[in-house]
Protein backbone atom coordinates (compact mmCIF):
# COMPACT_ATOMS: atom_id res chain seq x y z
CA UNK A 1 0.00 0.00 0.00
CA UNK A 2 1.41 3.41 -0.93
CA UNK A 3 2.03 6.22 1.56
CA UNK A 4 -0.73 8.31 0.02
CA UNK A 5 -3.23 5.43 0.05
CA UNK A 6 -2.46 4.90 3.74
CA UNK A 7 -2.91 8.64 4.32
CA UNK A 8 -6.31 8.59 2.67
CA UNK A 9 -7.37 5.57 4.70
CA UNK A 10 -6.27 7.27 7.90
CA UNK A 11 -8.16 10.42 6.97
CA UNK A 12 -11.27 8.36 6.36
CA UNK A 13 -11.05 6.75 9.79
CA UNK A 14 -10.78 10.17 11.42
CA UNK A 15 -13.74 11.35 9.38
CA UNK A 16 -15.79 8.39 10.57
CA UNK A 17 -14.95 9.12 14.19
CA UNK A 18 -15.79 12.81 13.90
CA UNK A 19 -18.86 12.61 11.70
CA UNK A 20 -20.22 9.43 13.23
CA UNK A 21 -20.68 7.80 9.84
CA UNK A 22 -21.22 4.05 9.96
CA UNK A 23 -19.29 1.44 8.08
CA UNK A 24 -22.10 -0.27 6.22
CA UNK A 25 -22.38 -3.79 4.89
CA UNK A 26 -25.14 -5.02 2.68
CA UNK A 27 -25.78 -7.92 0.35
CA UNK A 28 -27.77 -8.83 -2.72
CA UNK A 29 -28.61 -11.89 -4.73
CA UNK A 30 -27.44 -12.57 -8.28
CA UNK A 31 -24.86 -14.37 -10.35
CA UNK A 32 -21.30 -13.13 -10.30
CA UNK A 33 -18.80 -13.29 -13.14
CA UNK A 34 -15.23 -13.79 -12.00
CA UNK A 35 -12.31 -12.96 -14.28
CA UNK A 36 -8.85 -14.51 -13.91
CA UNK A 37 -6.87 -12.62 -11.29
CA UNK A 38 -4.01 -10.39 -12.37
CA UNK A 39 -2.52 -9.84 -8.93
CA UNK A 40 -2.17 -11.52 -5.57
CA UNK A 41 -4.46 -9.01 -3.81
CA UNK A 42 -7.31 -10.78 -2.00
CA UNK A 43 -10.82 -10.38 -3.36
CA UNK A 44 -13.54 -8.76 -1.29
CA UNK A 45 -15.19 -11.23 1.05
CA UNK A 46 -18.91 -12.02 0.77
CA UNK A 47 -21.12 -11.43 3.77
CA UNK A 48 -22.39 -14.23 5.99
CA UNK A 49 -24.92 -16.51 4.35
CA UNK A 50 -22.93 -16.81 1.10
CA UNK A 51 -24.60 -13.80 -0.52
CA UNK A 52 -22.81 -11.08 -2.41
CA UNK A 53 -21.97 -7.95 -0.48
CA UNK A 54 -21.88 -4.20 -0.87
CA UNK A 55 -19.70 -1.96 1.28
CA UNK A 56 -19.90 1.84 1.24
CA UNK A 57 -16.39 3.22 1.07
CA UNK A 58 -15.07 5.95 3.35
CA UNK A 59 -15.01 9.56 2.14
CA UNK A 60 -11.63 11.23 2.08
CA UNK A 61 -10.77 14.86 2.70
CA UNK A 62 -11.76 17.65 0.28
CA UNK A 63 -9.38 18.36 -2.59
CA UNK A 64 -9.23 20.84 -5.43
CA UNK A 65 -7.46 21.14 -8.74
CA UNK A 66 -6.60 23.58 -11.50
CA UNK A 67 -8.74 23.90 -14.60
CA UNK A 68 -7.58 21.87 -17.59
CA UNK A 69 -7.95 23.38 -21.05
CA UNK A 70 -10.42 21.55 -23.25
CA UNK A 71 -8.74 18.99 -25.47
CA UNK A 72 -5.44 19.21 -23.63
CA UNK A 73 -2.94 16.82 -25.15
CA UNK A 74 -0.63 14.48 -23.26
CA UNK A 75 -0.83 12.90 -19.85
CA UNK A 76 -3.31 14.47 -17.42
CA UNK A 77 -1.64 16.24 -14.52
CA UNK A 78 -2.51 15.65 -10.86
CA UNK A 79 -5.21 18.08 -9.80
CA UNK A 80 -6.37 18.79 -13.33
CA UNK A 81 -10.10 19.48 -13.71
CA UNK A 82 -12.13 18.52 -16.77
CA UNK A 83 -15.67 19.22 -17.78
CA UNK A 84 -17.98 16.23 -17.76
CA UNK A 85 -17.63 14.70 -21.20
CA UNK A 86 -13.97 15.64 -21.63
CA UNK A 87 -11.27 12.97 -21.85
CA UNK A 88 -8.11 12.57 -19.77
CA UNK A 89 -5.10 10.58 -20.94
CA UNK A 90 -4.02 8.42 -18.02
CA UNK A 91 -0.98 6.13 -17.60
CA UNK A 92 -2.20 2.84 -16.18
CA UNK A 93 -0.67 -0.16 -14.40
CA UNK A 94 -2.60 -3.08 -12.93
CA UNK A 95 -0.91 -5.81 -10.93
CA UNK A 96 1.91 -7.21 -13.02
CA UNK A 97 0.62 -5.43 -16.15
CA UNK A 98 2.69 -2.28 -16.66
CA UNK A 99 2.88 0.56 -19.15
CA UNK A 100 -0.76 0.90 -20.20
CA UNK A 101 -2.43 4.12 -21.35
CA UNK A 102 -6.13 4.93 -21.01
CA UNK A 103 -8.45 7.58 -22.36
CA UNK A 104 -10.73 8.11 -19.35
CA UNK A 105 -13.96 10.08 -19.68
CA UNK A 106 -16.65 10.81 -17.09
CA UNK A 107 -19.72 10.99 -19.30
CA UNK A 108 -22.48 11.68 -16.76
CA UNK A 109 -23.39 12.01 -13.09
CA UNK A 110 -26.97 10.75 -12.84
CA UNK A 111 -29.29 10.96 -9.86
CA UNK A 112 -30.98 7.72 -8.88
CA UNK A 113 -33.82 6.89 -6.51
CA UNK A 114 -33.53 5.83 -2.85
CA UNK A 115 -35.41 2.63 -3.73
CA UNK A 116 -32.52 1.65 -6.02
CA UNK A 117 -30.52 0.77 -2.92
CA UNK A 118 -33.04 -1.81 -1.75
CA UNK A 119 -31.34 -4.47 -3.88
CA UNK A 120 -28.13 -3.97 -1.89
CA UNK A 121 -29.92 -4.62 1.42
CA UNK A 122 -28.26 -1.77 3.29
CA UNK A 123 -31.44 -1.03 5.20
CA UNK A 124 -31.83 1.95 7.51
CA UNK A 125 -28.13 2.70 7.35
CA UNK A 126 -28.69 4.54 4.04
CA UNK A 127 -32.04 6.05 5.03
CA UNK A 128 -32.37 9.53 3.55
CA UNK A 129 -29.36 9.08 1.24
CA UNK A 130 -29.70 9.51 -2.51
CA UNK A 131 -27.66 7.36 -4.92
CA UNK A 132 -25.88 8.96 -7.85
CA UNK A 133 -24.33 7.03 -10.71
CA UNK A 134 -20.99 8.21 -12.07
CA UNK A 135 -20.82 6.86 -15.58
CA UNK A 136 -17.47 6.77 -17.34
CA UNK A 137 -15.81 5.22 -20.34
CA UNK A 138 -12.41 3.56 -20.53
CA UNK A 139 -10.54 3.27 -23.84
CA UNK A 140 -7.21 1.54 -24.35
CA UNK A 141 -5.03 3.95 -26.32
CA UNK A 142 -1.73 2.23 -25.52
CA UNK A 143 0.05 -0.88 -26.74
CA UNK A 144 -0.45 -3.06 -23.64
CA UNK A 145 -3.21 -5.67 -23.42
CA UNK A 146 -5.25 -4.76 -20.32
CA UNK A 147 -7.41 -7.88 -20.21
CA UNK A 148 -9.16 -8.34 -16.85
CA UNK A 149 -7.77 -5.11 -15.37
CA UNK A 150 -10.03 -3.17 -13.05
CA UNK A 151 -10.37 0.60 -13.50
CA UNK A 152 -11.92 1.78 -10.24
CA UNK A 153 -11.02 4.53 -7.76
CA UNK A 154 -13.80 6.77 -9.06
CA UNK A 155 -15.43 8.91 -6.37
CA UNK A 156 -18.35 11.31 -6.28
CA UNK A 157 -17.84 14.95 -5.28
CA UNK A 158 -20.20 17.03 -3.16
CA UNK A 159 -20.67 20.79 -3.71
CA UNK A 160 -18.09 21.69 -1.02
CA UNK A 161 -15.45 19.58 -2.80
CA UNK A 162 -15.49 16.70 -0.32
CA UNK A 163 -15.98 13.13 -1.47
CA UNK A 164 -19.38 11.51 -1.30
CA UNK A 165 -19.65 8.14 0.39
CA UNK A 166 -19.32 5.32 -2.13
CA UNK A 167 -20.63 1.79 -2.34
CA UNK A 168 -18.43 -1.08 -3.52
CA UNK A 169 -20.53 -3.92 -4.92
CA UNK A 170 -19.45 -7.53 -5.41
CA UNK A 171 -21.51 -9.06 -8.19
CA UNK A 172 -23.91 -7.29 -10.55
CA UNK A 173 -26.00 -4.24 -9.78
CA UNK A 174 -28.02 -3.50 -12.91
CA UNK A 175 -28.44 0.20 -12.13
CA UNK A 176 -24.67 0.73 -12.12
CA UNK A 177 -22.50 -1.95 -13.70
CA UNK A 178 -18.84 -2.02 -12.71
CA UNK A 179 -16.92 -4.89 -14.26
CA UNK A 180 -13.31 -5.75 -15.01
CA UNK A 181 -12.08 -5.09 -18.52
CA UNK A 182 -12.81 -8.05 -20.81
CA UNK A 183 -10.36 -10.45 -22.39
CA UNK A 184 -8.61 -8.95 -25.40
CA UNK A 185 -8.82 -5.34 -24.17
CA UNK A 186 -6.17 -4.09 -26.58
CA UNK A 187 -5.59 -0.78 -28.38
CA UNK A 188 -8.85 0.82 -29.51
CA UNK A 189 -11.12 -1.25 -27.25
CA UNK A 190 -13.64 0.68 -25.12
CA UNK A 191 -15.77 -0.24 -22.12
CA UNK A 192 -18.27 1.77 -20.09
CA UNK A 193 -18.36 1.54 -16.32
CA UNK A 194 -20.11 3.06 -13.34
CA UNK A 195 -19.47 4.00 -9.70
CA UNK A 196 -22.06 4.62 -7.00
CA UNK A 197 -21.88 7.77 -4.87
CA UNK A 198 -24.28 8.56 -2.01
CA UNK A 199 -25.51 12.08 -1.35
CA UNK A 200 -26.24 12.51 2.38
CA UNK A 201 -29.70 13.97 1.71
CA UNK A 202 -32.03 15.17 -1.02
CA UNK A 203 -30.81 18.72 -0.38
CA UNK A 204 -27.18 17.89 -1.24
CA UNK A 205 -26.28 16.75 -4.73
CA UNK A 206 -23.31 14.87 -6.14
CA UNK A 207 -21.95 17.38 -8.64
CA UNK A 208 -18.77 15.82 -9.98
CA UNK A 209 -16.26 13.00 -9.83
CA UNK A 210 -12.64 12.32 -8.95
CA UNK A 211 -10.37 9.59 -10.27
CA UNK A 212 -7.51 8.87 -7.87
CA UNK A 213 -6.30 5.52 -9.14
CA UNK A 214 -2.79 4.66 -10.28
CA UNK A 215 -0.55 6.68 -10.61
CA UNK A 216 -2.31 9.51 -8.76
CA UNK A 217 -2.83 7.47 -5.58
CA UNK A 218 0.95 7.18 -5.21
CA UNK A 219 1.61 10.92 -5.14
CA UNK A 220 2.41 12.78 -1.93
CA UNK A 221 -0.02 15.66 -2.61
CA UNK A 222 -2.94 13.27 -3.04
CA UNK A 223 -4.47 15.06 -6.03
CA UNK A 224 -6.36 13.01 -8.58
CA UNK A 225 -8.27 14.06 -11.70
CA UNK A 226 -11.56 15.91 -11.43
CA UNK A 227 -14.68 16.18 -13.56
CA UNK A 228 -17.27 18.87 -12.81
Amino acid sequence: MSTNTMRRAATGVIGLAVAGTLTLTGCKNGNEEVAPAQSSAPAAQPSQGGQESAQPSTPASPSTGGQAPAGAAGQAKPGQTFKIGETAQVPFNYGSTKGGTLALTVTAVEQGQPADLDALKLGDKVKGMIPYYIRYSVKNIGTVDLSYASVGHMKGLLPDGSEAQGVSVIGKFEKCKDESLPKGFTNGQTQTSCAIALAPSAQTKVVGAEYWGDPYNNLSDGKGLFWK
